[in-house]
């Protein structure tokens, strides 16, 4: 691979890679660990991953979704998405994981 094509690559990467870290930096302290979250929706106080991205695709039907974390915001359990759009704009979602209502980032 010439080193041009290689740069490009590396440039485009940190480019995609930076803006998804800064969409989950105001939960990154809270969110919940795999065994927390299964237990979590075993227990009712969260709907599942997939009941997630149902309620986002009726919102959002082109984006790759990135990342997903189940976190705690307040006394509220929700799911934070990291999107990727059709246009490569990384935006980050928010849906209720009670009633999966769907709130859009930015």
């Amino acid at each position: 691979m010439p080193a041009s094509r290689l740069v490009a690559t590396v440039t485009l990467i940190v480019a995609i890679g930076m803006p998804a870290l800064a969409a989950d930096a105001p939960y990154s302290g809270s969110c919940l660990t795999k065994a927390e979250q299964r237990a979590a929706v075993a227990a009712n106080r969260a709907i599942s991953l997939a009941q997630a991205i149902k309620s986002l695709r009726e919102h959002r039907r082109h984006s790759e979704i990135v990342r997903a974390q189940l976190c705690r915001q307040g006394d509220k359990l929700v799911y934070v998405l990291t999107l990727l759009g059709r246009s490569g704009k990384v935006v980050s979602a928010a849906i209720d994981a009670v009633n999966g209502e769907f709130h859009i980032g930015r």
